[in-house]
């Protein structure tokens, strides 16, 4: 007879999840790869499970994924089980992939968020403090860069928040968009350029990042890795993209063997 966790398991492997565990490394023991960035949100359940404070959200996208749902009411919440969630994500949240950081918010999931990325699609809520339909106030902190969350980390200036979230968590959920990694070209707007290594690199490990990388791989209890191909130049630069980003990320930020 099946546990409650393998059933949950199940369901994310049928979502196309692929769950790995990320033993003897530096921050999170698992991680989570899949394609739509809106599978997230159950993998986020499976590593946070149903009850507990919820955690706070370092993302690294291109994009700002917080678009408010459409019927921000009806997501479930993390009480209703990994299944309820799951199948809200796939059926309910949108296409396009933006939406469901503040769809966490509303389930419960994530509390506050630090979002590091570069372009607001349109529609993304603009405040600095989102308040879900339960009542309960959500501080959303944007940076653009890795650079400028480490330098605000290490020399908080009178509006940086950086520091405060990362102190006051008791745990992270580590989320990485692999778009992040990509620039749309100067010559046209509808092509997209994967960076190469060096560049990932430079981003992901700038100089003196390490007292922000510690705060946050010393309290992260889960990777999860959307691939969005769609969004990073199609399926074989996407491929290519990964192994290279995947280098930078699990070989020499966490400290284990890439997938």
């Amino acid at each position: 007879m099946q546990s409650e966790d393998d059933n949950a398991l199940r369901h994310l492997r049928l979502a196309g999840v692929v769950r790995l565990g990320l033993g003897g490394g530096r921050g999170p023991t698992d991680a989570y790869v899949f394609d739509p960035h809106r599978l997230a949100l159950p993998a986020w359940a499976c590593a946070l499970g149903d009850v507990g404070p919820p955690a706070l959200l370092v993302t690294l996208d291109r994009h700002l994924d917080v678009v408010v749902p459409a019927k921000p009411a009806e997501m479930p919440d993390r009480s209703a089980g990994l299944r309820a969630l799951d199948e809200h994500a796939r059926w309910h949240l949108n296409v396009r992939n933006y939406d469901h950081i503040l769809a966490a918010m509303e389930a419960n999931l994530v509390g506050d968020a630090l979002i590091i990325a570069r372009t607001r699609p349109r529609g993304a809520f603009a405040g600095d403090t989102y308040v879900d339909t339960r009542g309960r106030s959500h501080r959303l902190v944007t940076v653009t860069t890795v650079d400028r969350a480490a330098e605000a980390y290490r020399n908080p200036g009178p509006t940086d928040l950086v520091r405060d979230v990362l102190e006051e968590a008791s745990s992270v959920l580590l989320d990485v968009d692999l778009d992040c990694f990509t620039s749309l070209s100067d010559a046209d707007p509808t092509t997209v350029l994967p960076w190469p290594k060096a560049i990932i690199r430079e981003f992901l490990l700038p100089s003196d990042s390490e007292p922000f990388w510690d705060a946050v791989l010393g309290k992260a209890v889960a990777l999860t890795l959307a691939r969005e191909p769609h969004h990073c130049g199609g399926l074989l630069a996407s491929g290519e993209l990964f192994r290279d980003a995947a280098e930078v990320l699990f070989r020499e930020l966490l400290h284990v063997e890439p997938p």
